[in-house]
């Protein structure tokens, strides 16, 4: 499904706004994105800057009022509700700021969650989701539960979720956010090591530069646009 030649995420004069006439409340006023295979791409603006409801877009969890976004040459805004998720299913993975895992389930149950609603058999289910939770380093902690696991490792459940239906594409929403900076750092190490060694394109939302900096472009967001008079942060 993938050429390289193209952008797998393009917005094209995106706009979302709320209300009519003069209650009218925009989200976003005309972007234009493009993020190729490969890309690391971190997303900074102030709160209400419009980048929140830009990777709602992007993860097919909204829709454009205004403009087009295509998904690997897919027009998304033209997708059923359930074409979206079937899209959300196979090719998107997301990594959330508040890890959202299931607090009486093992780590090893909720990695094996997004194969579940694959219809994946069980047995094929545990040897991926144990795979996953290897490549984040947490094999040895499978059958835990989230309450017996550091903050750190959590993530590291979420990411290992995240990861194990091979996505062209990882969201993540400020995933350092409820972190300290030494698991911070571990939690992007990670994330930047499946970019580099997988391939996984990234999208990442983040308030802290620092975090901004593991990506190999930085976008900014203000007032529901991209930012073009920021300087382009580019990082190796």
């Amino acid at each position: 499904m993938n050429d390289v030649t193209h952008p797998v995420i393009e917005l094209k004069g995106v706009k979302k706004y709320y209300g009519e006439g003069d209650a009218t409340a925009y989200a976003l006023q005309g972007v234009d994105l493009s993020i190729h295979p490969g890309d690391f791409v971190a997303i900074m603006g102030p709160s209400g800057s419009g980048k929140s409801t830009a990777m709602n877009i992007i993860g097919c969890l909204d829709v454009p009022t205004e403009g087009a976004y295509r998904f690997e040459g897919i027009n998304v805004e033209d997708l059923s509700r359930d074409q979206r998720a079937l899209l959300r299913r196979n090719y998107i993975g997301f990594v959330f700021q508040g890890f959202n895992l299931l607090g009486k389930t093992s780590a090893v149950e909720n990695v094996e969650l997004p194969l579940l609603y694959r219809g994946v058999p069980a047995h094929e289910r545990r040897e991926m989701a144990m795979e996953a939770l290897r490549s984040v380093g947490l094999e040895e902690v499978a059958h835990h539960t989230p309450a017996e696991l550091s903050g750190g490792q959590q993530q590291r459940v979420a990411i290992a979720r995240a990861i194990v239906t091979h996505p062209l594409v990882l969201l993540a929403d400020e995933p350092t956010g409820n972190l300290d900076t030494a698991k911070s750092i571990e939690v992007m190490e990670l994330l930047r090591s499946f970019n580099q060694e997988k391939g996984i394109t990234i999208i990442m939302v983040t308030h802290e530069k620092e975090m901004a900096a593991f990506a190999s472009r930085t976008i900014h967001f203000r007032d529901g646009k991209i930012d073009t008079a920021a300087i382009p942060e580019v990082t190796s």
